[in-house]
């Protein structure tokens, strides 16, 4: 079936039918919905893919997200993908499980199959070149939490220092002096800035830090496990960890758990991200949340007015994480 098809049916040109399957208002209503009544008729099925290929373009919206394990992201994927939606776009996601040869190789294929923008949070190590690269296609960029160190790319991401500051202070607060941090040391720009948060609260109540409270580990919840056994090693051991983000602090959760110690009453445990899960976990994480939905949403806006302003000033919008006070972050015993 050929749209001369629905032309001959719906007594038009092939002309006028091509503007209503492509949705212009130049074709009067009337006759816009006996074209679109005749397709149906017909069992018409609009070749997008042919179209693109014409235009160069298409109405899909490349999304590349570097770990859906972890649940922070799946959400914000939910927020881009109903606002996108809600724009007339379709959205191709590609999870690179923050290896760089998948990220490199989804990336190409994205500009081959005319993606109208891209949205990319880059894999651990991303070299500059690539996001240069990509840049350079011609495809519209906007790089979400993992902020490069260098480059002039539309960015929306959440505050990451002030966050993790306020998360320390908060258990400064409840009268913990020996708190850990758990994260995975040489992790990028995130890492630095979570990092300098906890020591900026630290100093700030001129507590000490002891190099072997910044703890190293993998950004999971085996790494959370792993951060709670060097933490109780030590000796003195740490009464509080401040984690990463939010999967972390379930695992150092589970960890103490297993050694019989009562979270929020013998250890102190807060996370980063403000996924949903951590409402319900035993006892419920007191987490610095960003709205990993809203942001998700914002993501997608300043994609949007990228495509709708393809030559205005770079995009930068952060948003304030809120410090959410849970069970999980009780005073000392």
């Amino acid at each position: 079936m050929t749209i001369t098809d629905v032309a001959r049916a719906a007594g038009v040109s092939k002309s006028t039918v091509s503007l209503v399957l492509r949705k212009s208002p130049l074709i009067a209503p009337a006759t816009a919905e006996r074209v679109r009544q005749s397709a149906a008729a017909l069992g018409y099925v609009y070749n997008r893919q042919a179209a693109d290929l014409r235009r160069k373009s298409s109405n899909m919206i490349g999304i590349v997200i570097n770990d859906l394990a972890n649940p922070f992201f799946a959400e914000m994927l939910v927020g881009m993908e109903r606002r996108l939606v809600d724009s007339g776009f379709i959205s191709l996601m590609a999870h690179t499980d923050e290896r760089l040869d998948v990220q490199d190789r989804v990336l190409t294929s994205m500009s081959e199959y005319h993606a109208q923008g891209l949205i990319v949070c880059p894999a651990f190590g991303t070299p500059q070149s690539l996001l240069e690269r990509t840049r350079a296609s011609g495809v519209p960029l906007l790089v979400v939490v993992r902020e490069p160190e260098t480059g002039n790319y539309d960015f929306v991401g959440a505050d990451h220092q002030r966050g993790i500051y306020e998360a320390t202070r908060h258990l400064i607060g409840q009268g913990h002096r020996r708190i850990g941090f758990f994260g995975k040391v040489g992790g990028g720009p995130v890492y630095d800035l979570r990092r300098a948060g906890y020591a900026h609260a630290m100093q700030e109540s001129a507590l000490p830090i002891a190099p072997q409270w910044y703890i190293d580990i993998a950004l999971s919840r085996e790494g959370g496990r792993d951060g709670v056994r060097q933490a109780l090693a030590l000796n003195p051991s740490l009464t509080a960890a401040v984690c990463y983000n939010d999967v972390v602090a379930f695992g150092a959760m589970s960890e103490l758990g297993e050694n019989a110690l009562v979270v929020g009453r013998d250890f102190a445990v807060t996370g980063f991200d403000g996924v949903a899960a951590a409402a319900h976990t035993n006892p419920p994480l007191t987490t610095a949340d960003v709205g990993p939905g809203s942001l998700g949403r914002l993501a997608a806006d300043a994609l949007l007015e990228r495509l709708s302003d393809p030559g205005g000033p770079r995009i930068r919008r952060l948003i304030e994480p809120k410090l959410v006070v849970r069970q999980s972050s009780g005073a000392p015993r």
